[in-house]
């Protein structure tokens, strides 16, 4: 098919956010049937490494990032794209101040995964939560799951369990985002406890609510439960819009 809008990725917090979120792309695509390179669509990259930590922002302790996503995304509307994908699910945190800022639409991938949760999961209900302290305080993925009528399931802040998490994404020795390309085995090990901890709770199905989280839970063999990863519905609503099947005028009324 003809491509008909232009993607603009704005990726760079998490090393490997927009690695995987590309990586996707490209996998799903090729699942459609695509066989050379010019069935690929054409993207724009920002890989804005030096927005501050958005969690730590939200909490105060570093600069806001509203002015910084901002700038980088009207670099990316400079650039011609019709869209905005920001690969990192914390940065959703700042939507609200910096979409009416921007005229091209930002692809919500809180709201977006709420949906593909219903449409691909309807007989589920219970869905765990597993994000960054700053996703779960901002109740992200919260919102965006009970105004789809589904009942999200997280671990408390200062938790044990949430610790667990926070540490596979943070720790300066083995979190990964200090490992590069490698997840280490004790971050897939503390994670792999959280899961079955969301488990002995009720929940049906995971988010990784982290793109950290995505690239970890790609690499482990076995998990206690189903997940579903916002990078790869982001994928799959980013060829759509790029090829025309789905409008960007839903995106926008959305």
């Amino acid at each position: 098919m003809a491509q008909v809008a232009i993607p603009g990725i704005l990726g760079g917090m998490g090393p490997l956010a927009h690695v995987e979120f590309e990586r996707r792309l490209i996998q799903k695509n090729l699942e459609r049937g695509v066989t050379c390179d010019q069935d690929h669509p054409v993207w724009v990259l920002v890989g804005a490494s030096n927005i501050p930590d958005r969690t730590r922002s939200l909490a105060g302790d570093v600069e806001d990032c509203t002015p910084w996503l901002v700038h980088y995304g009207r670099l990316l509307e400079r650039a011609g794209v019709d869209f905005m994908i920001v690969t990192c699910n914390t940065a959703h945190a700042f939507y609200e101040r910096v979409q009416p800022q921007l005229n091209v639409p930002w692809i919500h991938l809180m709201d977006h995964t709420a949906q593909f949760i219903v449409q691909h999961h309807p007989s589920l209900r219970r869905v765990g939560i597993l994000a960054t302290d700053g996703t779960l305080r901002t109740e992200l993925y919260t919102r965006s799951l009970r105004r789809a009528g589904l009942l999200p399931i997280v671990p408390m802040l200062g938790s044990v369990v949430q610790n667990q998490v926070m540490q596979s994404i943070y720790h300066p020795e083995w979190g990964i985002k200090s490992a590069g390309i490698w997840v280490p085995d004790q971050a897939l090990e503390q994670l792999q406890q959280a899961v079955n901890w969301l488990k002995q709770q009720g929940a049906e199905l995971i988010i990784a609510g982290c793109t950290e989280l995505s690239v970890a839970l790609a690499r482990m063999d076995t998990l206690s439960l189903p997940w579903i990863d916002p990078l790869e519905v982001a994928a799959l609503l980013t060829l759509d819009l790029a090829f025309g099947t789905q409008s960007l005028q839903s995106i926008w009324a959305a």
